[in-house]
C-alpha cells in the first residue's frame, strides 16, 4: 500500500472490464478489503490466468469488507460512449457497497462522479491491492456474465471470446449479424 494512504482507515478500490469489447457489458467492481487480507493472491486481473483469477474472486468474496458490482448494458453504452458508460459502471459499483470508504482509488485518469474523496490512478490495477481486487471481480463477473449469455444467444459463441474483437468474432458477426448485447456505436467494419 502507497505511504500517501495510510492516513485513511477504510480504502475501496474500484476498476472496470469490457472496455475494448464489440459486445456485452461494460462491468465495475468497488472493493473494500481487511487490513489482513494475503494480497499474494492479487495481481492486474489482465496478468492472472482465469484459473487463477477465479480462485482469487472466491477470496475477495469471503474476505472483502465490501463490494459491489455495477453494470452498464450495450444499449446504454451506445448512448453513453464507453468512456461515460465505464465511469458509471464505477458509480452503479461503488453504490452497492454496504460501507462507506474513507478513500476511493480508482483506476485511471478520470474519476467516477461519487461522493468521498477520490484518487486515480493510472495503471493502477498493477499498483494498488484495492484495485487489484476490484479489477479481479468485475473482469471475473464480466466473463461468467458473457458465459451464461453464450447459451442464450449461442451462435455467436460469447463463452469463447468474451465480445473481444478476435477473428473468430469477426467471422461470426459476418455471418450471422448483430446480437442482441452488440454494442451498435462500436465502428465495426464487419458488422451489419
Amino acid at each position: 500500500m502507497d505511504v500517501m494512504h495510510v492516513s485513511y482507515k477504510t480504502i475501496a478500490g474500484i476498476d472496470e472490464a469490457g472496455r475494448g469489447p464489440l459486445a456485452g457489458p461494460v462491468t465495475a467492481a468497488a472493493v473494500i478489503l481487511p487490513s489482513d487480507f494475503d494480497t499474494s493472491i492479487l495481481n492486474d486481473s489482465k496478468k492472472l490466468s482465469e484459473k487463477r483469477r477465479l480462485a482469487a474472486t472466491s477470496v475477495i468474496l469471503e474476505k472483502a469488507v465490501s463490494f459491489g458490482v455495477g453494470w452498464v448494458w450495450a444499449s446504454e453504452i451506445d448512448e453513453i460512449n464507453i468512456h461515460n458508460a465505464s465511469l458509471l459502471a464505477m458509480k452503479r459499483a461503488v453504490s452497492e457497497l454496504n460501507t462507506r470508504a474513507d478513500l476511493y482509488l480508482a483506476d485511471g485518469k478520470y474519476p467516477p462522479d461519487i461522493p468521498g474523496k477520490v484518487r486515480t490512478i493510472i495503471k493502477g490495477d498493477a499498483k494498488e491491492y484495492p484495485i487489484m481486487a476490484a479489477s479481479i471481480l468485475a473482469k471475473t463477473a464480466r466473463d461468467l456474465w458473457m458465459i451464461r449469455y453464450s447459451w442464450i444467444e449461442p451462435d455467436w459463441e460469447f463463452d469463447r471470446h468474451k465480445g473481444y474483437p478476435t477473428k473468430k468474432h469477426a467471422e461470426l458477426i459476418r455471418q450471422h449479424g448483430w446480437s442482441a448485447i452488440h454494442r451498435r456505436s462500436f465502428n465495426v467494419p464487419y458488422g451489419s
